[in-house]
């Protein structure tokens, strides 16, 4: 398996969720330059990554790789057993993918919405207000809880990355016990020490 990736985007959940498979993969940088580039969309037509080759395979978007993985790797119980457990772990993988992701894209990429510098400035502003809201959706699930669901699951790597995102951004997460305990307790995992240490995020 090989995962396409810039440092520090949302293809760090998928490194993560390697590290902890504990198998053989490759890992290869792509320059931001390169991501509009024939040979990288011959990959992936929408210019962007993840991708994750396996074999044959060339898979795209973060939900679809992360679970595609986790059921490859069964053994891992990074999705659960049960058909209500599944349900639960995909409803907080989409929270995070098609919610707090979405924000932001406005985030760091409001240049490609609007071009004058005030309406840009106005939609940052605006995107980090409602991932402030979602942060503490979030963090009132994790109330009592290591992981956000219960177990270790996909979930984890990718939220653990957005979170990352948040502080690069200095939003206020100040009020978030549950969601800091949970951001602490990540980054002292092995496996995603190793994926940001590969990844020269240390």
């Amino acid at each position: 398996m090989k995962l396409y990736y810039m440092p520090g985007a949302c293809p760090l959940a998928t490194h993560i969720v390697l590290e902890w498979i504990g198998q053989p993969y490759e890992i290869e940088a792509v320059a931001r330059e390169k991501l509009k580039q024939p040979e990288f969309l011959a990959l992936n037509p929408v210019g962007s990554v993840p991708v994750l080759t396996d074999g044959d395979l060339v898979l795209t978007q973060s939900a679809a790789i992360l679970e595609y993985l986790a059921e490859k790797h069964p053994e891992t119980k990074l999705l659960p057993d049960t058909i209500e457990a599944r349900a639960e772990t995909r409803r907080w993988l989409g929270f995070v993918n098609a919610d707090l992701h979405k924000t932001f894209g406005v985030v760091f990429g409001k240049a490609s919405f609007v071009s004058d510098t005030s309406c840009q400035e106005q939609l940052a502003a605006g995107g980090k207000a409602k991932a402030a809201q979602l942060f503490a959706i979030i963090d009132k699930q994790l109330e009592g809880k290591e992981w956000v669901t219960g177990s270790r699951s996909v979930v984890d790597p990718y939220l653990y990355t957005v979170t990352r995102w948040a502080h690069a951004v200095k939003l206020d997460l100040s009020g978030l016990r549950n969601l800091h305990a949970f951001f602490e307790h990540m980054n002292a995992d092995a496996g995603v020490q190793a994926a940001l240490k590969a990844q020269g995020l240390e």
